[in-house]
């Protein structure tokens, strides 16, 4: 077919138009701005991109279906011309789902933490197994260079969104992915911009959990309290596992040892040894990460050892704990961590990454929840295992109502005043100035945010390699 996507130079468009071209359909789309990298994936993928939106575009195209990506609205000149003219069109999550899930084994990681890495580890130990699935991500798997692989075996691989589908579908993405094996990492209250409290958005893994065949198979990250209640809306098989001690689970992590490697841990089954395994990705979150996967792979069919020799080929993921480089022996780490849970836990596996080095934590409160004050008090300790915090008046706030906007000044001193030294910053060439100015060989600056920092990374290294 011919098919347009509207919103195409988003991180999951951008790899579902990829994945459109490798099933051999031709593509082409639209964006507000479209600019590095994925402008350089979409010409590499050579895929026709159009802007700013206009209805002519679509004369231009002449799609046989249209594609519509959750960031367009009802009034978006191309949505209206798509609806004046007739032409089909669906959400990216129905058009996955019939073109591509509909043949397969969907396997579905979805929760509030841990998707990504999750999604990518899954595919891979799949992939080093010679399973051949297929995968749409999130993110870049080093492993794969690519948020997607189109492979011949029944196994599809997807990160499993509870973000809205479209502006004619408000329900969760993850509602369309016909899961029939998952790993649901946790659920902490998370997209205040479209959900209201926690049991709102604790509804969207509620109607999940409920979508899975009596067949199927969900390993649940017990870590959290609210799991088993969640887990009850199940009709299919559930086992559960955690890294964390004394947590009720099926499947645990023991005599864990963390360090500048990554991890290494006895893999344990209702107190049963497997086997030890070995994983190239620092902290406790990716152990527990890992016994997600290790959990599902069996219930797939993996033997223990074929587990393992993935985990051990496992390369990580961009933006996720990523060295960029290390200036005069200034380590610089960009990672995606915006809600307190992963910024502690960030933190924890960076500090056991780079032991005895001073640890600098910058963070910028940006996604939809991190601007709110929904989470203000839990961020003071979420800081605690850093040397020093550095946190950035947010650039995008006044998107926020005023009445809701999380105070990143106090946000500073409250972090000061739960033991961690803190301070408020104006914006990120303002930290680039500081940073360079302060920093010393040995250190390592962990700049956290879920956007692009104003281009924080590569100023500070570019400033550092200069200084």
């Amino acid at each position: 077919m011919n098919v347009y996507l509207l919103g195409i130079a988003g991180t999951g468009m951008g790899s579902f138009a990829g994945l459109l071209r490798a099933a051999g359909h031709q593509v082409s789309g639209s964006d507000e701005n479209v600019y590095p990298p994925m402008s350089d994936k979409l010409a590499e993928w050579r895929i026709k991109t159009y802007t700013p939106y206009a209805a002519a575009n679509l004369e231009a195209a002449k799609p046989d279906l249209a594609v519509v990506g959750n960031v367009i609205r009802a009034e978006n000149p191309e949505a209206k011309a798509l609806r004046r003219r007739g032409i089909p069109h669906m959400s990216f999550p129905e058009a996955l789902e019939e073109l591509f899930l509909a043949s397969r084994h969907p396997v579905v990681v979805t929760g509030t933490h841990g998707k990504t890495t999750a999604t990518s580890l899954l595919a891979q130990v799949l992939h080093h197994a010679g399973r051949d699935p297929s995968l749409l991500v999130g993110g870049v798997p080093l492993n794969f260079n690519e948020g997607f692989r189109l492979g011949k075996g029944e196994h599809f691989v997807l990160e499993g969104d509870e973000y809205d589908t479209a502006y004619f579908d408000k329900g969760p993405k993850f509602l369309h992915y016909r899961p029939r094996t998952a790993i649901v990492t946790g659920a902490e209250f998370d997209h205040a911009d479209i959900y209201r409290d926690t049991p709102h958005y604790e509804s969207a893994f509620e109607k999940f959990y409920a979508l899975m065949p009596p067949g199927g198979y969900a390993a649940a990250c017990s870590t959290f309290p609210n799991w088993k209640r969640l887990a009850s809306f199940a009709r299919c098989h559930v086992e559960s596992y955690s890294s964390k001690d004394g947590a009720e689970a099926d499947w645990t992590a023991r005599r864990v040892s963390l360090g500048p490697a990554g991890a290494s841990f006895e893999v344990a089954f209702r107190g049963s040894r497997e086997l030890r395994v070995t994983l190239p990705a620092a902290g406790r979150h990716n152990v527990e990460n890992a016994l997600g996967v290790f959990a599902a792979c069996r219930a797939l069919g993996l033997r223990a050892e074929e587990i393992a020799a993935g985990f051990s080929s496992f390369r990580g993921v961009k933006r996720r704990q990523e060295l960029r480089g290390e200036p005069r022996g200034i380590a610089v780490i960009d990672d995606f961590a915006h809600h307190p849970t992963a910024v502690r836990e960030t933190i924890a596996a960076v500090a056991a990454q780079y032991p005895g080095r001073r640890l600098v934590a910058v963070f910028e409160p940006r996604s939809n929840t991190a601007m709110r004050k929904i989470h203000q008090d839990e961020y003071a300790h979420a800081f605690a295992g850093a040397d020093e915090a550095l946190i950035s008046q947010p650039t995008a706030i006044a998107k926020v109502p005023e009445s809701e906007r999380v105070d990143a000044r106090r946000m500073a001193e409250d972090i000061a005043a739960a033991g961690t030294p803190a301070r408020w910053m104006e914006g990120p060439d303002a930290i680039v100035a500081l940073l360079v100015r302060e920093a010393r060989p040995g250190d390592v600056i962990l700049a956290m945010s879920n956007g692009s920092f104003g281009g924080l990374h590569k100023k500070l290294l570019d400033a550092l390699a200069a200084r």
